[in-house]
């Protein structure tokens, strides 16, 4: 029996072709906007060089990886990737293992994590240092380049966004440079709203059919709580 409350989803249909679009080369060159709600001072110097005791988003830079930062596996995948510990890993794991199971299935190194390397493309990519982004398919999802998902994938991504309550902000809703494969903590350390959703994602993992792989994006209610994020991120 259909759910009257669930949207008809695409039915297989693929695009002709991907509405790949260049936005942007020269990333070295390229105007920096923050678009982060944990906004701050920006820190690079003009060679693209990140010389900020923070990244963007506010959280300390590790400069090893022993620093608050643990290689941590994608929970039905093969893939490691290394975060920052606690709450902020919780969310990007989350983000990875929905984008593994219901986008496409993630092998080896298809994401990485925390990065030593201050060199960056875009201020946003400075929150590698920090552990508190990831970047899933990056080679398939560049930065400067948008586009690259279908339909139906969009609306997946962007539930898993509404599952983290504006706490994650993806790079594909960047006003200056974009990167669709980009994911980051978009809330200061210490943040409420961080601990909550964290708590949430939790207890969907010792709660029999709730959490990843147990969810309907193309229900309308949920829909519905992705497009008011959606308004309001990529604003």
């Amino acid at each position: 029996m259909r759910d009257d409350t669930t949207e008809a989803r695409p039915s297989g249909t693929r695009p002709t072709r991907r509405a790949v679009l260049a936005t942007g080369v020269g990333l070295a060159g390229a105007l920096w906007i923050t678009g982060t709600a944990a906004g701050t001072a920006q820190a690079a110097t003009d060679s693209g060089t990140w010389d900020g005791s923070t990244s963007q988003n506010g959280w300390k830079v590790a400069p090893s990886a022993g620093s608050g930062i643990k290689t941590l596996r994608i929970e039905g995948s093969d893939v490691s990737v290394a975060l920052r510990e606690g709450a902020a890993a919780t969310l990007l794991l989350h983000v990875a293992r929905r984008f593994h199971y219901e986008i496409h299935p993630l092998s080896s190194g298809d994401v990485t994590g925390h990065s030593t390397h201050r060199k960056v493309g875009a201020a946003f990519e400075s929150n590698y240092l920090s552990g508190t982004a990831l970047a899933i398919r990056p080679l398939l999802y560049p930065a400067g380049v948008k586009g690259g998902f279908f339909p139906n994938e969009l609306i997946v991504l962007r539930d898993i966004l509404a599952d983290c309550e504006g706490a994650v902000r993806w790079g594909g809703d960047e006003r200056g440079v974009v990167k669709e494969s980009h994911f980051q903590i978009d809330v200061k350390p210490g943040s409420a709203l961080l601990r909550k959703v964290a708590a949430k994602i939790d207890a969907w993992a010792v709660t029999p059919g709730a959490g990843a792989g147990a969810i309907d994006p193309f229900v309308s209610t949920r829909r519905k709580a992705a497009r008011a994020l959606e308004r309001r991120q990529a604003a």
